[in-house]
């Protein structure tokens, strides 16, 4: 048992691997069993096809930060302080996971209600204190008119976009990948900057 955990484990780590320089699409399953250093055959052993590899990694991955996310959301700080942790939270997410973003792009195009609920298992994101923190900051005059909802999305589009179109910045800007993850390091902190300037009164 302790030998096959261990092979799994290679599987796994030679897969995100090959998943963050390749994609899911560039992706083969000789690329992965030739990073973990076993054959094809007993790669297909534990795992009998890539969608079914980067499942599970998708889902732990998914997973382990789920919950940080949501207790965030609904954590007792003030909404400034909680735009700055979300954005920070999140970028160390996707910077260590870069693979999830397209991959949930892709399934929600090809199979919205599968997938949703698949992800929602243990329920959706706790959004409604952090809705209801923003709709009482703009009552109380704190910061400026502006919709809970839009400010969610705002958060969560500025984060996420750099890792869905990277090879098109890269492209544009002349990047290499070292250049790019110095890039989205900063957006941890020039992402919440600018929600905060643009609703601060």
């Amino acid at each position: 048992m302790k030998k096959q955990d261990t092979t799994e484990e290679k599987i796994i780590a030679a897969a995100k691997k090959v998943f963050i320089a390749k994609g899911m699409m560039g992706a083969r399953m000789q690329d992965i069993a030739d990073e973990a250093g076993i054959n094809k055959a007993m790669l297909h052993y534990y795992f009998r096809n890539k969608e079914k590899l980067f499942d599970k990694i998708f889902t732990e991955a998914f997973l382990s930060f789920w919950p940080k996310i949501n207790d965030l959301l609904d954590a007792d700080i003030n909404l400034f302080q909680k735009i700055e942790s979300f954005c920070h939270s999140y970028i160390d997410v996707l910077i260590e996971n870069p693979y999830v973003p397209i991959f949930v792009l892709n399934e929600l195009n090809r199979q919205p209600a599968v997938f949703i609920q698949k992800i929602f298992t243990s329920g959706p994101p706790k959004v409604g204190k952090l809705l209801r923190q923003i709709e009482a900051d703009v009552k109380a005059d704190k910061i400026k008119a502006i919709s809970p909802v839009q400010l969610f999305i705002n958060m969560v589009s500025m984060c996420v976009f750099p890792f869905v179109g990277k090879p098109m910045l890269q492209a544009a800007f002349g990047m290499n990948d070292l250049q790019f993850r110095k890039m989205v390091e900063l957006r941890k902190t020039e992402i919440p900057r600018f929600i905060i300037d643009s609703i601060s009164k």
